[in-house]
């Protein structure tokens, strides 16, 4: 069996998709997700894409957030 540097090494070389797949499967495996929250967090976001679809919403810019964000905290 391969060592965690052969792992990584490995990992690194994969397309950055693919990366991000191992990525999520192996924060899964230390956070399991529990089916009830995952269906509202579902629920949840198909309800705010709708709404930012038919306009009833105005999306703020993700920079606009960010700057909120940093003059709040000081970052």
């Amino acid at each position: 069996m391969p060592g965690i540097k052969e792992i990584i090494k490995e990992a690194e070389s994969l397309p950055i998709e693919e990366r991000a797949i191992l990525v999520d499967s192996l924060l899964r495996t230390l956070n399991p997700s529990i089916p009830e929250i995952d269906s509202k967090w579902t629920e949840t976001a198909k309800l705010r894409l709708e709404e930012l679809r038919s306009a009833r919403v105005q999306g703020v810019p993700g920079d606009q957030v960010f700057a909120g964000i940093r003059d709040r905290f000081g970052g």
